[in-house]
Parts: structure tokens; C-alpha cells; sequence
């Protein structure tokens, strides 16, 4: 497998970078995670967009969609014998590059990675764990895919000590938020629901699709609330796609997947099944 680093291309197992990159001595970076099948991006696009949009934010220079274009083409045509036509991930990261040891960002360019790995199926259904911590919908860092990740990562392992395989927050507002590499929808009196960007939720691709191709609305709603009312839920990112909740907290749903799940599912796989940019 060959990685992508500052327009090179390099053995995987030998990619390297600086001791003092600001994204490993700090986390002062970006990223997009890119579903890739049958040797194409999906929605490439929208994930260049809001890389760009996170990069804005953090005032952090990152190459042009085209110049990121021809990287993800130059390294999906050296690892497609390796990747086949089986589901993979491409992640694309910019950092703040080479910096003083400290917060304060250096002068020397943005380091660029791009890295490619299978994606693991999941399995058919999952449990959901609600974490103590809050999310903060007013923080610095809203709407931004950092590399910053030290709580989702913190979250995750609290999920998995408990069975569970994603992690769900609550913002300051006690509303429902997201999850820490997902967005979450649920079934509330019939009706398909996500929680709104403003709630500090993660502007998901898989989220922004589904609501343009189906009838979710966003909602804020009490996490107590959904947590009682809920007669569904799933989960929506890159690499689930719609992914159904069996049960949270230990407490099983009452149908998994439900029927706004299934349709969910149904025309989320039937419109990335063509394989174009949406």
C-alpha cells in the first residue's frame, strides 16, 4: 500500500512526518474521511468542501480541490490492486506542518497526508452508550472535523466498556447532538428527525444527503425526550452509511432497524450505488 505525503508517494509502513508537526505535537489539523468503492470517491465534492470549510476556520492553509483531486487519483491508481472493489476509506489530513513546540503556529507549509485502509463491515445493528460529557454547540471548534479528537476518543472506549459501539452526546442545552464519528437520527411520532447544526453537531455528508433525499427534518429535541420517546434511531456517516440502533444504554428500541430506517437505508443505498459526485 503506497500513502500520499506532500506529493509524494511513499510505502505506507515508511510515510513519516515531523517530530514538531503542529497536528502530532498539538492537533492543529483537518480532515476528511472519503468513502471509496469500486476504485471511485463517493461524494468527493462535498468532502473537499468541508475540509476546506474546517481549514477556513482554523486559518489553515490547505491545497486547492483540484491539487487534492489529483492526489486522491494518484493514490487510489497505486493502491487499486491492493484495494480491489471492496468498500475502503481514503483520509485526507492537513495539519498546521512543522511549528514551535507550543501553540503557536509556525511559518513552514501545511503537511498534506493522504492514507487509504478497508473499511470493516459492520455489523447489522448496533448499541449506543450516552457519554457524561457534553458537547459545547458555542466552542471554537463547531462544525470543524479536527484532528483534534482526544474526547471522541475518550468517549469511544467509555462506549466500549459498556458494550456498546458508538458514544452519544448531549450538548450544553441538554439537546441530543451527535455521536463521535456519526450523526444520529430518530424516529419521534412518525417522523424522521437529526439534531440542527446550530445544536453543535458536525455537518455530516451522509447527514446533509439524507436530507435532501428523504423527509428528515431537523429538530431539537431533549436527549431525555428521545431517549423516551424514540421508537427507532441509526446512525449516518461515511463508513456506515445507515447503520440501525439496536438499544441505548442497554435499553433495546422498539423496532431495530425501524421503518423510516429502512427506507432511509433503502434510498441512501440506491443513490450511491451510482457512483457519482453528489
Amino acid at each position: 500500500m503506497k500513502t500520499w505525503v506532500d506529493g509524494a508517494l511513499v510505502d505506507a509502513a515508511r510515510a513519516k512526518v515531523a517530530a514538531d508537526d503542529h497536528g502530532f505535537t498539538v492537533g492543529d489539523g483537518v480532515f476528511e474521511t472519503v468513502k471509496v468503492v469500486g476504485g471511485r470517491p463517493f461524494a468527493l465534492t462535498r468532502h473537499l468542501d468541508r475540509l476546506h470549510a474546517s481549514a477556513r476556520a482554523l486559518d489553515l492553509a490547505a491545497p486547492s480541490a483540484e491539487a487534492l483531486r489529483l492526489a486522491v487519483a494518484e493514490l487510489l491508481a497505486a493502491n487499486a490492486a491492493e484495494l480491489g472493489d471492496a468498500p475502503a476509506r481514503l483520509r485526507v489530513t492537513v495539519t498546521g506542518g512543522p511549528s514551535p513546540l507550543g501553540s503557536a503556529r509556525g511559518t513552514a507549509p501545511p503537511t498534506v497526508v493522504l492514507a487509504t485502509a478497508p473499511i470493516a463491515p459492520w455489523p447489522g445493528e448496533v448499541d449506543v452508550a450516552v457519554v457524561p460529557w457534553r458537547r459545547n454547540e458555542h466552542g471554537a471548534l463547531v462544525g470543524v472535523k479536527s484532528t483534534s479528537y482526544a474526547e471522541n476518543v475518550r468517549a469511544l472506549a467509555y462506549a466500549a466498556q459498556r458494550g456498546a459501539a458508538e458514544a452519544v452526546f448531549a450538548n450544553t442545552a441538554g439537546e441530543l447532538c451527535e455521536g463521535t464519528g456519526s450523526n444520529v437520527f430518530v424516529g419521534l411520532g412518525g417522523r424522521l428527525v437529526t439534531p440542527p447544526l446550530a445544536g453543535g453537531c458536525l455537518p455530516g455528508v451522509t447527514r446533509a444527503l439524507l436530507l435532501e433525499w428523504t423527509d428528515a427534518r431537523e429538530v431539537d429535541e431533549p436527549l431525555a425526550d428521545v431517549l423516551d420517546n424514540a421508537s427507532e434511531a441509526f446512525l449516518a456517516s461515511t463508513t456506515r452509511d445507515v447503520l440501525p440502533v439496536r438499544a441505548v444504554d442497554g435499553r433495546a428500541l422498539p423496532a431495530a432497524p425501524g421503518p423510516l430506517t429502512r427506507a432511509a437505508a433503502a434510498v441512501f443505498a440506491r443513490r450511491s450505488a451510482a457512483g457519482d459526485d453528489p
